[in-house]
């Protein structure tokens, strides 16, 4: 009897236990968030993380494009803490189109295993070129590794770069056999909002994106593992395998409209419009260069206008402060409205409606100067200048500026419309600042300089990394950013590696830097 009522407690308790499990299983269930979706859906969302870095945002003043002028909204310092690696919750987004693609129809390969490729090669580069080494090999397992082992910069880089040629080679053979499988949802591209589901567009803007990878690893040319040189010529030199965007309209941008707003718009003019201004780094450089983008993106500074009696026509009228200048005394400079010091981002163009510009994530004049930098170093034959210029006129295109007739340049302040004559191939380009010096250092620091100017307000860090690769321009530095004067390398890991992933990281640092400080001023090897 006492037997039989210690077996019938033992089922008993694996009744209830069972009843437990099953409970826990059941609540560990989000019902309000769907199982399974189409790989068109997740898309979105990853599309949507890559711009991330939007314009007139916190990396567009440490690109030294403009400045803060008041501290509630910001500064200009360069004392950075840990960087965000949120692109690996976007990768996790990643692996879950292409599941759910195949789910639903889709082959080994498709349309969403292409991007997936790109994506991953997009969001690697982003994070490694700030931080450095990362988690790679052993990263994105959940559960089955929670404290991955960091990769070599190096390795991430070879990594990135053979993504990009097999989602290149994806996308051909998909373009050139269409596999539509009976339209199965996982087979067929859907949910682009970048290229309209355009196969061939894609394959343009990772080639381009390929090229612009290859140009941050201009140290790295003697480098037989990575081949820099050929890589770049394989390209170029095949444009029926490795096609590149030709025009602006094939640029990867994201379109603002009256419900994904521009972020400076209508609706904020009251509360920021004053509060930033340009910076002397860009507007000074445009000024010296009698670039009519001046004219576009800045207001004359109110002080050269009332005071100085000049008129917003002169363009010697818009006036950048320098980043390194101590907030408190731009603050002060910028206190008046009426006799402001520097000029304000223009506010016709960019809070006069929700759709300023299109914020570009890889553009054709980047893919322009990216060209003239390889032919001027000698990777590639061609012509530089052609390309220099071609590149040039594609950004003064992007704000309506005319270049294959001379024309004027309209600005509107006040209410008064001022015509500025402008003749982009007689004037202009005449200019010894501007007209193209040769395949030699001079000529090579007007193409990045250009290049820099190009990238005003768009591709995120590109400018940045740009000027830490070469030094061009000279990046403006003093109380206002921080850091001793200094303009830092890269940024820490997050704090939460440091807690969590503590062996690795500390490795990871030891093996980059030779020591376990995470240094926002050390040389990672990219920049060796």
């Amino acid at each position: 009897m006492k037997s039989l009522k210690i077996v019938a407690f033992t089922a008993l308790a694996g009744i209830v236990l069972s009843s437990c499990n099953k409970k826990f299983e059941e609540y560990s269930i989000n019902s309000n968030k769907p199982a399974q979706v189409p790989p068109s859906l997740v898309l979105g969302g990853i599309l949507g993380d890559m711009n991330a870095d939007k314009p007139w945002s916190s990396v567009m003043r440490w690109n030294q494009f403009d400045c803060c002028n008041y501290n509630y909204y910001g500064d200009q310092r360069y004392d950075w803490n840990g960087a965000d690696f949120g692109s690996y919750f976007s990768m996790t987004n990643v692996q879950q189109m292409e599941a759910e693609a195949k789910r639903l129809g889709g082959k080994d390969v498709n349309p969403y295993t292409a991007i997936g490729k790109f994506a991953r090669a997009f969001f690697y580069y982003r994070m490694s070129s700030l931080v450095g080494g990362l988690p790679l090999k052993k990263a994105l397992q959940g559960k089955d590794d929670i404290t991955p082992a960091y990769d070599a910069q190096k390795t991430v880089f070879i990594q990135i770069l053979q993504w990009l040629e097999e989602a290149n080679t994806q996308l051909a053979a998909q373009i050139a056999n269409p596999d539509m499988s009976a339209n199965a949802e996982g087979q067929v591209l859907k949910g682009d909002f970048y290229f309209g589901n355009d196969m061939g567009k894609w394959q343009r803007a990772v080639n381009t994106f390929r090229l612009r990878v290859l140009i941050a690893l201009s140290k790295k040319t003697t480098d037989t593992d990575i081949n820099v040189a050929k890589q770049f010529n394989d390209i170029v030199s095949n444009p029926a395998k490795y096609p590149l965007m030709e025009s602006m309209d094939q640029n990867m941008q994201f379109i603002y409209n009256n419900i994904n707003k521009y972020p400076s718009n209508p609706d904020n003019l009251g509360f920021d419009a004053t509060r930033y201004n340009m910076s002397a780094t860009y507007l000074n450089t445009l000024v010296g260069l009698n670039d009519p983008r001046a004219y576009v993106t800045a207001e004359p500074a109110t002080k050269q206008i009332n005071e100085l009696h000049k008129l917003p026509s002169d363009i010697t009228a818009y006036v950048g402060a320098s980043s390194g200048e101590s907030q408190e005394d731009m603050s002060s400079k910028m206190s008046n409205v009426d006799t402001a010091a520097y000029s304000l981002r223009s506010r016709s163009r960019y809070y006069s409606s929700y759709a300023a510009e299109p914020g570009v994530i890889i553009g054709f004049p980047e893919l322009c100067f990216n060209m003239a930098e390889a032919i001027n170093r000698g990777w590639v034959n061609g012509d530089a200048e052609a390309w220099y210029k071609k590149g040039i006129k594609a950004s003064l295109g992007f704000y309506g500026i005319p270049t294959a007739v001379a024309g004027t340049v309209n600005k509107t302040y006040k209410g008064v419309r001022y015509d500025i004559p402008f003749d982009f191939e007689n004037t202009y380009y005449q200019q010894a600042t501007v007209k193209y010096l040769g395949n030699n250092a001079d000529g090579l620091k007007q193409i990045i300089t250009q290049k820099y100017l190009a990238f005003f307000e768009n591709s995120g860090w590109e400018a940045y990394f740009n000027q830490r690769r070469t030094g061009v321009p000279t990046f403006l530095t003093g109380a206002g950013t921080g850091n001793s004067g200094v303009i830092p390398k890269r940024f820490k890991y997050p704090d939460t590696e440091k807690a969590t992933n503590t062996v690795n990281w500390s490795a990871s640092l030891q093996s980059q830097f030779g020591g376990t400080t995470d240094d926002i001023n050390a040389q990672m090897w990219l920049l060796q």
